[in-house]
C-alpha cells in the first residue's frame, strides 16, 4: 500500500498500554516546559468558526474546510478549523494580553484533503500557541531565539522521558541548523523541496527552514504558506531528523505575523486582496490587533518522534485506507 511504508525489521518497542502512557507523559510534560519557556497560560479554543469571517486557517489556500451550516443559527455556515493560527490574535487581544505573554491550546482539526501516509492524518492534533511582542522583536535574531527555546523544550521532553521509560532513546540534537529556503535551493539545486528538507535532516538533526511563502529563484515556492497570518520574511519550519524513516519530520510551523504593511504585500503576491474584506484582515490591516509570534506543534508527530514509531497511526486515531490495519498488523505494527 502505497500509504505504509514500514522499514524492515521493525517493531514497536512497547505494547499498547505502555504506549498510552508514554503518550501521554510526553504530552503532559511537554505543554508544562513550553509554557513556562515561553511564559504562555492554557486557554479553551474553538473547533468551529464562522466561513465568512475569515478567521479559518487557508493553508495552501486549496484545501477544502469540512463545511455545514448550522439550523439554530439561522443556518448560517460555519467550518471545522484548519488550525488556529489567527484565531489566537483575536484571542490574545480579547483577554488583554501583555507584550512577552501569550497563550497556547490543544487544536483538533480535520484536513480533508491532506495526504494519508506514514506521518500525515485527516486528524490534527497540535499545540496551538502564539504571544505578543513587540515592534522591535519583529526581526530574524527573535525568531531564531523562540525556535531556540522550543527545541529546548523537546529536548528537555526526550531526556526525562527517557528517564521514566528505558524504552525511549532517542537522541534530539539541540543545536539547531538556520538556514533559509533560498539558502537550501542553492546547496541542494535538483531536489525538490521535500528532497531538500530530507537531506538537511539527515544532515544537521536539527533545522529551521526560513522563509516560506515567497517565490525562489525557480519561480516556485518551497512550501505553500498562507498569506495573511505569517510574514514569509520572517517564518520557518523545524524539521527533526526521524531516524526511523530516514526522513525529515516537520515538527512545527511557525512565524513572526503579518503586520499592517506585509499582509497587504503578501495578499498582493498571492491574488488574495479580496480577503481584505474579512473583518480579520481588516483588523490587521487597520493595526488594530497586537504584533505575535506563534505558531503550531504536532502533538501526534512529536510523540511519534519521541517514541521511535514507524506510522503517526501508531500514537493517534484516525481513519485509514481500508487494508491498512491489517497490513501494518502483519508487518508488527499496532494502529491505535
Amino acid at each position: 500500500m502505497q500509504s505504509l511504508v514500514i522499514p524492515e525489521g521493525y517493531k514497536s518497542k512497547t505494547d499498547l498500554i505502555t504506549t498510552q502512557k508514554q503518550i501521554k507523559f510526553v504530552k503532559d510534560v511537554f505543554e508544562k516546559i513550553l509554557a513556562e519557556k515561553l511564559n504562555l497560560i492554557r486557554v479553551s479554543a474553538p473547533i468551529l468558526v464562522f466561513s465568512d469571517t475569515g478567521v479559518n486557517d487557508d493553508l495552501n489556500g486549496v484545501e477544502r474546510p469540512v463545511r455545514f451550516d448550522i439550523k439554530a443559527l439561522g443556518s448560517r455556515n460555519a467550518e471545522i478549523v484548519h488550525s488556529l493560527a489567527k484565531w489566537k490574535r483575536i484571542a490574545l487581544k480579547k483577554y488583554n494580553f501583555p507584550v512577552n505573554n501569550g497563550l497556547y491550546t490543544d487544536m483538533n482539526a480535520i484536513r480533508r484533503d491532506d495526504s494519508v501516509d506514514n506521518i500525515h492524518s485527516i486528524y490534527v492534533d497540535q499545540w496551538d500557541w502564539e504571544k505578543v511582542i513587540s515592534r522591535e522583536d519583529r526581526t530574524v535574531d527573535y525568531l531564531k531565539q523562540t525556535v531556540s527555546t522550543i527545541v529546548e523544550a523537546i529536548y528537555e521532553t526526550a531526556e526525562l522521558a527517557k528517564r521514566e521509560f528505558p524504552s525511549i532513546t532517542v537522541n534530539v540534537n539541540k543545536n539547531v541548523k538556520f538556514i533559509t529556503a533560498l539558502e537550501a535551493e542553492k546547496e541542494y539545486p535538483t531536489l525538490t523541496g521535500k528532497e531538500r528538507e530530507n537531506a538537511l535532516a539527515k544532515k544537521y538533526g536539527t533545522v529551521f527552514l526560513m522563509g516560506i511563502g515567497s517565490k525562489l529563484k525557480n519561480g516556485k515556492s518551497h512550501d505553500g504558506r498562507a498569506p495573511d497570518y505569517d510574514d514569509w520574511a520572517l517564518n520557518g519550519d523545524i524539521l527533526l531528523y526521524n531516524e526511523v524513516l530516514d526522513a525529515s519530520l516537520e515538527i512545527s510551523s511557525m512565524g513572526i505575523r503579518v503586520d499592517e504593511k506585509s499582509i497587504v504585500s503578501q495578499l498582493t503576491e498571492a491574488n488574495a486582496l479580496n480577503r481584505l474584506e474579512f473583518p480579520y484582515h481588516k483588523a490587521v490591516k487597520n493595526g488594530e490587533l497586537p504584533l505575535t509570534i506563534g505558531g503550531g506543534i504536532g502533538q501526534s508527530r512529536l510523540c511519534m518522534y519521541l517514541l521511535s514509531k514507524a506510522h503517526i497511526g501508531e500514537v493517534q486515531v484516525s481513519l485509514w485506507p481500508d487494508g491498512l490495519e491489517e497490513e501494518a498488523k502483519k508487518l508488527g505494527v499496532d494502529i491505535l
